[in-house]
């Protein structure tokens, strides 16, 4: 059982995720894009990331359907 709630709450964040993130890339939607940038020069590193938006979002929708998954198997 406890493997069965897992995949539920694991494939909904990785569908989400995926989805909005490729929602972002065909309509170009800045909040839905992921973008990585890295710079080295001779003075140090630069970084830069992209939005989170698609995982925090994806996380939400996990939480609810882990919740959905226990209230249904009471």
């Amino acid at each position: 059982m406890k493997l069965k709630g897992f995949l539920i709450v694991f494939v909904s964040f990785v569908l989400t995720t995926s989805l909005l993130y490729i929602v972002g890339y065909m309509f170009t939607i800045p909040p839905l894009m992921f973008h990585h940038q890295y710079t080295n020069t001779s003075n140090g590193f630069f970084i830069s990331t992209g939005s989170l938006l698609p995982i925090i979002i994806g996380l939400v929708i996990s939480f609810a359907a882990e919740k959905i998954y226990l209230y249904k198997q009471r």
